[in-house]
């Protein structure tokens, strides 16, 4: 009787050490540190150094003198009037009180100037309000001299403008404009400009609010955009075009909405520092003229037409891109969708961009490029797809990529990014279409590109086959000693009933 007590005794040790072992080296391993990043793609870089004066209502401007050829400072209103000067630094109408409406006017302007007084201030526009409000209904405004813009809206001016044609053709002239923080609002008007630097519809330091609604806007010159932003500049229902330039700047801390716009852009000269061919650029000069923070772009119901280079380029500042509903083409088989990275703007080392990319209902075709500055959050959701090649070089800083269930994404070749959130579990909306996409050093790839993905290591193709057999397998071995155990204790149990009855 004590010898068999004793050998069970042995038996329950021996599998006693057998279950201690299995549970601490048949776990799984922890993950190894950083294969994780942060929701929000780690740490962006430092801004820019260099010149962040904070342009504002009235900067610099306490010793600016305006003059007018005719000059209104209290409410008027007239029908069929010319208002005219051939003087530089001199408006044709320059308003400095009142509310004012003027009818069917003719407004020409010529003499040249030149410096920030009649970029920043309008001193050499054709009709500049600086106080009050003018509304202008139908008529003509013509310029022929530098910097010479056509309708001007600076610091505590409002200016109303509808059905009227602009037309500017020397260079740093725009049609319509705001500074120091001026109202205006266009509607059906239709504008033109030749020279560079003119962006028919244009802002300067210290901003303001720019409205536009219908109408048709052209520009002609090298360095001239449709829209040059460092306001906060709205565009509904218009149509813009571009022939040499882009069609969209965005300049610091800023915005451009469009919505149900027809934007063509041919940019086909570059100026200044640019380097690259674009139809949308965002990007801070630290000049001074735009506030140093996010800017913002966003397109709804439009069609973008893009004739030369990448659709969108950020850099040296960060942006937050909304794009929905709206026909992206890219007639430059060579251009690419987004690039992000430094140029000739910025400290270098700290001028990439960082950019927020929410898609909805949208298609997007074309490659993304982001150097080793520069950050992308991309989100694709409500029926949006995108097909081309994800940092195809591997050199971002970081990419992270939301995909909703509806949401699709296209592979066109071999793709590199540092998270996915993906509303499918299996990853069956990704095409790899034959390529790979690697998601933080790990391949995701599939046996037909089209259906259920694996996530397979990099080494090892079979690593996650492999996985899901040792954590089977390990499930059996936890498992198998404790029933073992178990039955032991029920056959001592028994057999000491046994044992105590046989001693009777």
């Amino acid at each position: 009787m004590k010898k068999i007590t004793k050998t069970i005794f042995a038996i329950i040790i021996i599998l006693a050490l057998m279950l201690n072992y299995t549970m601490v080296f048949a776990a799984p391993p922890d993950k190894p540190s950083g294969e994780m990043p942060s929701s929000n793609g780690g740490t962006q870089p430092d801004k820019p150094d260099g010149n962040e004066g904070a342009p504002g209502r009235n900067n610099g401007s306490s010793n600016v003198s305006h003059t007018g050829a005719t000059e209104i400072s209290r409410d008027t209103t007239n029908n069929g009037q010319t208002y005219s000067s051939t003087t530089g630094s001199q408006n044709a109408l320059l308003v400095t009180g009142g509310t004012s409406t003027i009818s069917n006017p003719t407004v020409t302007k010529s003499g040249y100037s030149d410096g920030d007084n009649s970029d920043f201030y309008g001193t050499n526009a054709a009709v500049l309000v600086k106080e009050g409000t003018l509304n202008i209904n139908g008529g003509n405004v013509t310029t022929n001299g530098s910097h010479a813009n056509g309708v001007f809206a600076y610091s505590n001016g409002t200016i109303n403008i509808s059905d009227t044609n602009i037309k500017t053709s020397s260079n740093n002239s725009g049609a319509v404009m705001v500074t120091g923080g001026g109202s205006l609002t266009a509607n059906n008007v239709t504008a033109e400009t030749d020279g560079n630097s003119s962006a028919p519809i244009r802002s300067d330091r210290g901003g303001g609010t720019l409205t536009v609604n219908g109408g048709t806007y052209t520009s002609h010159g090298t360095g001239s955009p449709v829209i040059y932003s460092t306001a906060d500049i709205t565009v509904n229902n218009a149509n813009l075009t571009s022939t040499a330039s882009e069609g969209v700047v965005v300049e610091g801390k800023n915005s451009v909405t469009l919505n149900n716009v027809t934007m063509e852009a041919t940019n086909t000269k570059l100026n200044g520092n640019s380097e690259t061919y674009k139809s949308i650029f965002i990007y801070q000069s630290m000049s001074g003229d735009a506030d140093v923070g996010t800017s913002s772009f966003t397109a709804k119901d439009s069609k973008i037409v893009n004739n030369k280079g990448e659709i969108i380029f950020v850099t040296n500042t960060s942006t937050v891109i909304e794009l929905e509903n709206n026909e992206i083409i890219n007639n430059d088989a060579d251009g690419g969708f987004l690039k992000i990275g430094a140029a000739k703007w910025g400290t270098s080392g700290s001028n990439g961009g960082n950019v927020t990319l929410n898609a909805k209902n949208q298609k997007i075709e074309g490659d993304i490029l982001v150097d080793n500055i520069s950050t992308l959050d991309l989100s694709l959701k409500n029926g949006s797809s995108y097909s081309g090649t994800i940092n195809g070089d591997n050199t971002a800083k970081t990419i992270n990529i939301t995909l909703d269930s509806s949401s699709t994404l296209t592979l066109t070749g071999d793709s590199y990014i540092t998270s996915l959130n993906n509303d499918v579990s299996d990853n069956s909306n990704i095409n790899l279409n034959g390529h790979t996409l690697y998601v933080n050093g790990t391949a995701i790839t599939s046996t037909n590109y089209k259906g259920a993905t694996v996530i397979t290591n990099d080494n090892n193709d079979t690593a996650n086959t492999e996985n899901t057999s040792q954590d089977s397998f390990d499930y059996k071995i936890i498992v198998l000693p404790i029933v073992v155990v178990i039955v032991i204790i029920c056959v001592i149990l028994v057999y000491s009933k046994i044992a105590k009855k046989n001693n009777k």
